[in-house]
């Protein structure tokens, strides 16, 4: 069993919990209690913690915590040139903006139409680690704007596509090295998987870097936005000019590795072994139980272990004791260790 895991890497998702001072702040922008100079300041220092947790738990693959973003849609829509913000003004920074097309999306003229290559250069700068830079993906992104200007909807999406495409190119520019799509909206449309991947394809052509997809049922205020099981993502994502697909397990159960064997998955597979929906801190022996029923079906050189979702909504100290009981869990089977 030593031998087994000596492979596995560990990796989180994305988000990161934001701090109560960091949450006030957001709010305070909105209100005109603090400057965006200020607000900037803080992102710098909340993710250069959310950094050092990650290191100091012992996670491979870092991400910057999405800590500047303040929902995992408006800080890239709101750049997207030819979206219109009606309200720029929120209650509450989670909330999301009203945003609209009313013309056709102009196709992106250079690299970096979102001006993100900054966030990443700030992130690698702070860790020797490898980093993870994630990108909401297009059939989500067009869920939450209001289409006024494509008779046929798949038709944003495929604009959206074009400018995330764009943007990659000038992360890639900047160091990136794994670029993520997320597509938290796309379980509760499963008959759009073709659509979805066809954008998908979109955003990664010609980007030279390695490209992870990831896929859930929702992780809004830490609760699912619909249930099933991904039998809707197969084939179709076989299809997909992607490197690593990132799914959720814990919380689910194992059943849908039946579906990574069945259709013959061999590129790099991400099995979320811990639950992020739930405040509990997983035993370490259990996540040792959830690797290795994943390594029944994929090679360790191939498997990537990491929470179910995002770690936004779960307190500071039970998302790095969640962390901790991962690689715990993975350093355990990599020396042989038994339950």
């Amino acid at each position: 069993m030593g031998e087994t895991a000596q492979g596995v890497l560990t990796t989180v998702v994305g988000s990161w919990p934001v701090p109560d001072w960091l949450e006030r702040a957001k709010s305070g922008v909105h209100r005109g209690t603090v400057s965006r100079s200020q607000l900037a300041e803080m992102h710098d220092m909340a993710i250069k913690a959310a950094l050092k947790d990650q290191e100091v738990a012992g996670i491979d693959i870092l991400s910057d915590g999405e800590l500047r973003r303040d929902n995992d849609i408006d800080y890239l829509l709101a750049r997207v040139p030819g979206v219109t913000v009606l309200d720029p003004v929120k209650v509450f920074y989670f909330d999301y903006l009203d945003l609209v097309v009313a013309e056709k999306l102009p196709d992106p003229e250079g690299p970096g139409p979102l001006g993100l290559a900054e966030d990443l250069r700030f992130t690698r700068g702070y860790t020797d680690r490898r980093v993870k830079f994630s990108l909401t993906g297009p059939f989500s992104l067009s869920r939450r704007l209001r289409n006024e200007a494509y008779p046929d909807p798949a038709d944003l999406v495929r604009a959206l596509a074009r400018v995330l495409n764009a943007e990659a190119r000038a992360l890639a520019d900047a160091g990136a090295v794994l670029l993520q799509i997320d597509e938290p909206f796309l379980a509760g449309y499963p008959e759009q998987v073709g659509l979805a991947v066809e954008a998908i394809n979109i955003v990664t052509r010609d980007v030279p870097v390695t490209w992870a997809l990831h896929v859930c049922y929702g992780n809004r205020y830490a609760r699912p936005l619909w249930e099933g099981h991904y039998d809707f993502l197969f084939p179709a994502v076989l299809d997909a000019a992607i490197d690593q697909l990132m799914l959720e397990f814990a919380r689910k159960g194992d059943d849908d590795l039946a579906l990574i064997r069945r259709y013959h998955w061999d590129r790099v597979l991400g099995v979320g072994v811990l639950d992020v929906k739930t405040e509990q801190v997983e035993r370490v022996d259990l996540v040792e139980r959830r690797i290795r029923r994943a390594l029944d079906v994929v090679p360790p050189e191939r498997l990537l272990v990491s929470p179910d979702c995002g770690l936004r909504h779960v307190p500071d100290p039970i998302a790095r004791a969640k962390l901790r009981a991962m690689v715990t869990a993975r350093d355990n089977l990599r020396q042989g260790a038994q339950p």
